[in-house]
């Protein structure tokens, strides 16, 4: 029999924040960074350290000291430390494929500025894997991860040696850290209670390695360097004479373990079961305020603020790259796993929110700033007041936007270059101060008011580009168009009729199908903490059936407003009483052209300890949820079998049916299907007898980070038991989200399509002679109308528009969502000359072609990249 190998892999977890705040754990880290170079540098013994796979610590450490930073370049060029291949240790649930692919992106970029990243998707701490992580990680010439948490002989496989396979075929090797990635924290001097802790430690490892090498991960939560660890080797050595103690790095351990092993039992799917470590699967509904403003930032930059600036670019301004570095930086601090899990404390969650407000404000300064360049610089008249409409969705589209249009003119018309005038309707007027507008104007006397009109614009838009309209003097007062009262919101596809009691009957004339009693609000306790829900033993569960609402309907919008009285704490509602409401307001339109009930919600909380979710049914039940995820669909049970061995099997938390979901969640049979696309929450559960509903979570309130003996989740709490009165969600929370019926699943019925398009709103942008910030011209001139490039499938969705990393190309990348079938991506332009595929990294991967149609098959939840080179103006 060969001798076990035991490598001992050195490292520290390094959360950034948790129940700790950002600044404290710095200040650890220097001490920590200190001690860790210093043994490198100066023990030829100690040969390796593991930085956690995030270079956000190089950042945060070389902040503070920047004159280290020879010192590690040449630990790292010399391969002693390591670090990437992540910029944070990001969380796979709740954040976008493409902040997944810019974490990877940025870290790689940071790490080569010290020489090379590790290239092992290393992910010792995220609640739960996603499905798609091979595919993301083999973008990047990843082939090998490492993680934790969310598998069990029930998903995946009882080995800790196999091979993960993302639906389109890309795989990785994989080692799991059968039980995290500490245990061999603080390995204590004493040999008998060394022997003790190693004994439990060999026992789980031996049941499931599949080779004699196994790991000993040495490090922890913000750990130091354990600096006796040569004398914990050799009493090793003397108590376990038949295994060979080393220290080693995980590459030193892949390459042993795929030397040995010569197959790897195959597993695929996402991994979210906690039997042997918690998931927590309903963290994604933690402090929702943080987790809205995370989706709605997200779709933000992807949809709006990248395209923008690549069209921008191409147009010939400068593109700042730099800028969006910072920005998506900022949201990747928060993208950590306990950071956007909202698993910290109070002081911790307000630096969170404040990164992202402050993020907030830097993408729209930068999407006006963008705007106004073009506009700007657009040919003739260069001081006639203009409104230009940007769509940048890959598609030519029919729209109703709504905008605003400030002139001193009583009545004015909208003509396009080529002397058209769109229909447009006035919504409201009011009068705008000047010295808002710009203060130079009542410095010189002028105070005579301006007009801020609200209008409505019926046109087509061009594909990825814009359209301008000249803002002409008329003759005569525009006249505001009162909207009418009527009985239901209609158009083309739906009749909407609002009920008393505050929920919807909509009425599918496409399906001739009655979708009944959607927006249904429900309430029930919260015994749970941050990291989990769980229920009261004995909960209350209240809705608003028996209310009386305020519903006012005209033909644009229907308002419903209601009070749901509910306890005001869990002792209020074990005795079944009513101290305390909670305040529903819903806006709801319908597009005029697209098939979709938009849904705005805003919510008053003054209670605590509560879930608060709003139901959707489909009217017919459903075996599977389709949701997305990372550049893809997934199937998910909604009836998880586990359920009846769980409590048999000690699990540490119960596998309840609580999923995350990116843009959408669906249900659907062979005629009919209803889908939910989000703007703000990310958790749905399929509830009802029959598995009929869709319940998206608004908010829960809950005020302490971990507790002990939930119902969900027996045992030690998890985090520590910090007050978190903040997490009680009291205040007004608003929502967006939109509902759309379909006739099959949504896949063949383009609902990952249309999520993206719900996502992707007109921007304009109102160019008037004054403003209070100047700008000197440009030598850049811009057509009045431009489109750069259009999507001729119907099949994949754009993902992202942007200027490559290093060089002048534009990346654009689309993905295939179905998981088993093939489709065709085609892109086509008149603007550029050449272009080479790409990977996730944007390694150049075949030679310049040079055409201007882009077209690939794309496998299932798959992506494909190219780099254009945009022909010369």
């Amino acid at each position: 029999m060969t001798q076990q190998q035991v490598h001992i892999v050195p490292h520290m977890h390094w959360d950034r924040e948790w129940y700790f705040s950002t600044e404290e754990s710095r200040i650890l880290l220097m001490n920590n960074m200190e001690e860790i170079l210093t043994r490198l540098e100066e023990d030829a013994e100690y040969p390796y350290y593991v930085l956690d796979g995030q270079t956000v610590v190089l950042e945060d450490y070389l902040t503070i000291k920047p004159e280290a930073k020879e010192r590690v370049k040449a630990l790292v060029r010399a391969g002693k430390l390591i670090i990437g291949p992540w910029y944070t240790q990001t969380d796979e649930m709740v954040v976008s494929g493409e902040s997944i692919v810019r974490n990877l992106l940025y870290g790689h970029k940071d790490a080569k500025e010290f020489g090379e990243p590790m290239k092992i998707g290393y992910l010792p701490d995220s609640f739960g894997q996603s499905e798609q992580m091979p595919h993301m990680l083999n973008g990047f010439n990843i082939e090998r991860a490492m993680f934790w948490r969310g598998m069990t002989e029930h998903n995946g496989s009882w080995e800790s040696e196999f091979e993960w396979k993302s639906p389109d075929g890309s795989r990785t090797k994989t080692v799991l850290l059968p039980d995290g990635y500490a245990i061999g924290k603080y390995l204590p001097a004493d040999e008998e209670a060394l022997k003790e802790k190693m004994d439990k430690n060999f026992k789980l490892l031996n049941e499931r390695a599949t080779t004699d090498h196994v790991l000993i991960p040495n490090g922890h939560d913000q750990m130091p360097i354990q600096q006796n660890i040569h004398e914990i080797i050799a009493s090793l050595e003397k108590i376990y004479p038949d295994k060979d103690f080393f220290l080693s790095r995980f590459e030193d351990l892949f390459e042993k373990i795929e030397e040995e092993k010569t197959s790897f039992k195959e597993v695929q799917g996402e991994f979210l079961q906690g039997k042997y470590m918690r998931v927590h699967k309903s963290i994604y509904s933690t402090r929702m305020d943080i987790k809205t403003l995370n989706t709605q930032l997200e779709y933000k930059i992807v949809n709006e603020l990248e395209p923008l600036m690549a069209l921008a670019y191409r147009l010939g301004f400068d593109y700042h790259g730099g800028l969006l570095e910072k920005i998506w930086k900022e949201m990747m601090k928060n993208h950590a796993h306990d950071s956007i899990g909202c698993c910290c404390s109070d002081k911790v969650h307000r630096e969170i929110k404040e990164r992202f407000l402050m993020t907030e404000e830097r993408v729209n300064r930068l999407i006006e700033f963008y705007m106004r360049k073009i506009v700007d610089s657009m040919l003739n008249e260069p001081h006639q007041d203009k409104l230009t409409a940007f769509n940048l969705f890959p598609q030519e589209r029919k729209t109703a936007f709504e905008t605003k249009v400030i002139t001193k003119e009583k009545q004015f018309r909208l003509v396009d270059e080529n002397g058209e005038e769109p229909v447009f309707r006035v919504r409201d007027a009011k009068e705008k101060d000047p010295g808002l507008i710009d203060r130079q104007i009542v410095h010189y006397g002028d105070y005579d008011p301006f007009i801020e009109y609200t209008i409505v614009v019926e046109d087509v838009l061009p594909a990825m580009g814009y359209k301008t309209y000249l803002v002409k003097k008329a003759e005569g007062t525009s006249e505001v168009a009162a909207p009418q009262e009527v009985d239901a919101l209609e158009n083309d596809f739906y009749k909407v009729v609002c009920r008393k009691n505050g929920t919807l009957d909509v009425y599918d004339k496409e399906l001739d199908q009655w979708f009944e009693r959607v927006l249904t609000v429900e309430n029930g306790g919260d015994d749970g903490d941050e990291y989990d829900y769980s229920p009261p033993r004995e909960d209350w569960v209240l809705t608003n059936e028996l209310v009386e609402a305020s519903v006012s309907v005209t033909e644009e919008k229907a308002e419903i407003s209601y009070s749901l009285d509910i306890p005001s704490d869990l002792d209020a509602r074990e005795r079944r009483e009513k101290d305390s409401s909670i305040d529903i307001h819903w806006r709801i339109s319908l597009p005029r052209y697209e098939k979709r009930i938009d849904v705005e919600g805003e919510v008053r909380n003054t209670s605590e300890d509560h879930r608060l979710r709003v139901l959707i049914p489909a009217g017919f039940s459903n075996a599977v949820s389709i949701a997305d995820q990372p550049f893809g669909t997934i199937e998910r049970p909604t009836n998880d079998p586990v359920k009846e061995v769980w409590e048999e099997e000690q699990w540490s938390e119960r596998p309840d049916e609580i999923n995350p979901m990116l843009s959408f969640v669906s249900l659907a049979e062979e005629k009919r299907g209803l889908s939910v696309l989000t703007n703000s929450t990310r958790e749905y559960e399929i509830v009802g007898e029959d598995r009929d509903t869709i319940a998206l979570t608004l908010l829960r309130s809950v005020g302490i980070l971990g507790k002990a003996d939930l119902v969900r989740r027996p045992g030690r709490p998890s985090g520590i038991a910090l007050p978190t009165p903040d997490s009680q969600m009291k205040g007004t929370w608003e929502f967006a989200f939109a509902v759309t019926s379909h006739s099959g699943h949504p896949v063949e019925e383009h609902i990952p399509r249309k999520a993206k398009k719900y996502l992707t709103p007109i921007l304009t942008y109102n160019k008037i002679e004054h403003d209070a910030m100047k700008l000197n011209p440009s030598n850049v001139k811009t057509p009045y109308h431009y489109s750069f490039f259009k999507q001729e499938d119907e099949d994949t969705v754009l993902s992202t528009v942007k200027k490559e990393e290093e060089g002048d190309g534009i990346i654009i990348r689309s993905f295939n969502p179905s998981w088993n079938h093939q489709a065709i991506s085609r892109f086509s332009s008149g603007d550029w000359d050449s272009f080479h595929e790409t990977n996730l990294d944007e390694r150049k991967s075949a030679k310049w072609q040079r055409k201007n149609v882009l077209e690939a098959e794309v496998q299932p939840c798959s992506t494909q990249s190219w780099c254009v080179k945009p022909s010369k103006r």
